[in-house]
């Protein structure tokens, strides 16, 4: 599995605007072949910046597979016009992992992190 990585630097004040658009563009790329998940993340200490994060069977499905499609011209028509500057897309293959396995990755599965972002049960078992 092949894991793209942008930060995406939002206009700033079209946050909002952004994160509709953005409801409407990952229908699209989710129907996309290869797609696998994605996540999209806002800064905490930057607010107009986001993180995506986007699961591709292989490289190929991302690119040239959706970059190629007909469905990235009205993915990008929704959303390149937010981002100054363009953001840097980049790929990778994990190479080790710690904790949360794909399946149990989404929030509502994890328990609630104390106020220092450490799980309980995650630092309970670092200390065994």
């Amino acid at each position: 599995m092949i894991l793209e990585h942008a930060i995406l630097p939002v206009v700033p004040g079209r946050e909002d605007e952004f994160e509709a658009a953005f409801a409407e563009a990952r229908t699209i790329i989710s129907g996309m072949p290869g797609f696998v998940a994605l996540t999209l993340s806002r800064s905490i200490e930057t607010p107009n910046a986001y993180l995506l994060l986007v699961h591709w069977e292989r490289l190929e499905d991302h690119d040239p597979g959706f970059r190629e499609a007909p469905e990235y011209g009205r993915w990008r028509e929704l959303l390149h016009g937010y981002y100054e500057p363009f953001p840097v897309v980049e790929h990778f293959r994990q190479v080790a992992s710690t904790g949360m396995s794909s399946e149990s990755a989404g929030a509502e599965d994890r328990e609630p992190a104390d106020t220092d972002g450490i799980h309980p049960t995650s630092a309970a078992a670092a200390t065994r």
